[in-house]
């Protein structure tokens, strides 16, 4: 088999990451008689540093043509403490998931017997836990309109799904539980929020369709509190951008 790889570093810890996961994928494509060719681009702070942007229009282009994207991470400390940059690091990052349509983020979760110590968690608690977050990413209050009043003392961040965007991204939670343990979580903040309301409409109406997976339904408070107390009770996790983002990290 031979791929092209566009291989993006980033800032911070991406170039260090990115180093070693390119020894795996070197270890994988000698096993398994792979050839993989790799591209690198601009993306984040370097990236605004040396050419204005974010995200270049040539490292769009080199990510479309490229196979896979192999990404280190995003952001900067001169960033972070600035409020009031028009231009940061983390534009660059929501802008390469809307230009390739990846509107789903899967992160999987699983705790090995050997490090089980480790962890600050009690082990009766942990032990078992195999979960996958399947979180929506081009939607939601990252991609809502945003802005300032005239004055510049009030501020906006609009929230706003529609149907298809959720449902797209529900199938493969509900496809993945079909091949787990069947049961999918929908974590939202349907008391309040009516964007939530509208992801549990659309996730009741299509789990008609998959009648051996349970369906439970937490609010996100609730939820961040079990994902601590007690994580091996979780199978496939389903949410929206913003609370996807939150608890998976």
């Amino acid at each position: 088999m031979k791929k092209r790889i566009a291989v993006l570093p980033g800032d911070g810890i991406g170039p260090e990451v990115i180093k070693q996961a390119k020894k795996v994928l070197e270890g994988v494509a000698m096993k398994f008689s792979h050839e993989f060719e790799y591209e690198y681009a601009l993306v984040g702070a370097e990236a605004i540093d040396k050419t204005g942007s974010p995200l270049p229009e040539e490292t769009i282009e080199i990510c479309r043509r490229a196979d896979a994207v192999l990404f280190g991470a995003i952001g900067h400390p001169s960033y972070d403490n600035n409020p009031k940059a028009t231009v940061r690091p983390e534009q660059g990052l929501l802008q390469l998931r809307k230009s390739l349509g990846l509107y789903a983020n899967i992160r999987p979760v699983k705790l090995f017997d050997s490090l089980i110590k480790r962890s600050p968690l009690k082990e009766e608690r942990i032990k078992g836990t195999d979960l996958i977050v399947y979180r929506e990413l081009t939607g939601g209050i990252y991609f809502g309109d945003k802005g300032r009043d005239e004055d510049g003392l009030s501020a906006y961040d609009v929230c706003k799904y529609s149907v298809n965007e959720i449902e797209r991204v529900a199938v493969m939670a509900f496809d993945a539980a079909m091949r787990r343990r069947k049961k999918v979580t929908l974590v939202d903040k349907a008391n309040v929020l009516e964007t939530s309301r509208l992801w549990r409409e659309t996730v009741q109406a299509l789990a008609e369709k998959y009648p051996e997976v349970e369906v439970e339904y937490l609010y996100v408070d609730n939820a961040a509190m079990q994902i601590i107390q007690r994580p091996n009770q979780f199978d496939v996790i389903l949410t929206e951008n913003m609370f996807g983002d939150i608890i998976s990290d």
